[in-house]
């Protein structure tokens, strides 16, 4: 079986070819967030599970993500940001059981995550939701509403994750508008939240295994693997040049050098 590193890399040097062939940005943000995905796809989530992608712009790594589960083909990934294309640049539901509502207005997969999670409770239907956040999202109202029920209900069955990269379209959040420390400004509501390295696959999945239920707080870095990328906030919007689609795929390397 394939070591889920390996996997990883793959799959990261799929997503650059992806959005390098059809010259899409937003590759900075589906690197921070990647290797969460493909933790949860590939090591965590069963059938019953649900996954919202509240950060709809890194739909490229979600459907990477099921791309290496086998629920997308390469020819799927192929018609990426394309004319009447199922894989949009962000997601879009009704055609695929896994993308279960259209995300990217940030702000609204969380509550929508609640209400799955609450529905299940309420039907005693099996099954764990997960909800992947971005930082800046909890710049939103709608996240706090939606934590304050989140905490009154006592959903057992829903896991939120925060990519924590520090940036957001237009700077960093501290600069936009300061959340930090978010960590404690959650834990006030008498949830649990736990931190951990989200480029560590190993420690991810041993975190989500352990603390279902939780926030989870990735801490990761936007463009995370690709050196001319890292920490910069214009790789929130940038395709990449030729030279830098060559440089990102040397810089991630071969499966078997890991």
């Amino acid at each position: 079986m394939e070591s889920i590193i390996k996997k990883i890399q793959i799959a990261k040097k799929r997503l650059l070819k992806m959005h390098f062939d059809k010259k899409i940005g937003h590759i900075g943000g589906n690197l921070s967030s990647l290797d969460a995905m493909m933790v949860l796809y590939n090591n965590i989530m069963v059938d019953e599970d649900t996954f919202i992608l509240s950060k709809g712009h890194s739909a490229g790594a979600l459907y990477i993500a099921l791309w290496s589960i086998g629920k997308l083909s390469d020819s799927d990934l192929d018609t990426f940001h394309g004319d009447n294309t199922n894989l949009a640049g962000h997601p879009t539901a009704g055609w695929c059981q896994q993308i279960p509502i259209s995300t990217g207005s940030l702000g609204h997969g969380l509550p929508v995550a609640i209400g799955n999670a609450l529905g299940n409770k309420l039907l005693n239907k099996p099954g764990h939701t997960y909800c992947l956040t971005s930082d800046g999202e909890w710049q939103e109202g709608s996240m706090w509403e939606a934590l304050i029920f989140l905490a009154h209900h006592k959903l057992s069955n829903l896991t939120v994750l925060v990519d924590l990269n520090g940036l957001q379209g237009f700077g960093t959040t501290d600069e936009i508008a300061s959340m930090s420390d978010l960590r404690n400004k959650i834990s006030a509501f008498n949830l649990n939240v736990v931190e951990v390295d989200g480029h560590n696959p190993l420690m991810l999945q041993s975190t989500l295994e352990q603390n279902k239920g939780s926030i989870i707080i990735l801490n990761t870095t936007k463009g995370n693997g690709i050196s001319f990328m890292e920490n910069k906030m214009e790789w929130h919007y940038l395709p990449l040049t030729d030279d830098q689609f060559k440089l990102a795929i040397s810089e991630v390397g071969e499966p078997n050098e890991k």
